[in-house]
């Protein structure tokens, strides 16, 4: 019986590890990504899937941001408001939890369901 209650600790804090380290950076989330593939983690896919969502939509953002003067002051508050996202799904990741992020992450977790 403990055999049995280690292994099911153990891929929980596997894919408790993969979810954290898919929000750090962007070769972070390449090695999830890596990670996740032979065996998937219910927990580590979520949080893939968020920070799928997080980098694209920060990077259609970013294109905004070649606009004079509109599209720096949209840049500009786009990085606070996705260092605020970050923040809350990496503390979920490292607390466990399949918690959304703020605004966007119900439909981050519908586009990238087959992830």
């Amino acid at each position: 019986m403990e055999t049995t209650e280690k292994s099911v600790t153990t891929t929980s804090d596997e894919g408790k590890t993969i979810a954290i380290i898919a929000y750090i950076t962007l070769i972070g989330f390449v090695v999830a990504l890596v990670m996740n593939s032979s065996k998937k983690h219910p927990l580590a896919s979520f949080h893939i899937r968020q920070m799928l969502g997080l980098l694209l939509t920060g990077l259609v953002v970013g294109m905004v941001g070649v606009i004079p003067i509109l599209g720096w002051i949209i840049n500009l508050v786009a990085v606070f408001f996705f260092l605020y996202m970050w923040i809350m799904g990496l503390i979920s990741a490292v607390n466990g939890r399949e918690k959304v992020l703020p605004f966007l992450g119900e439909k981050y977790a519908e586009w990238f369901k087959n992830l």
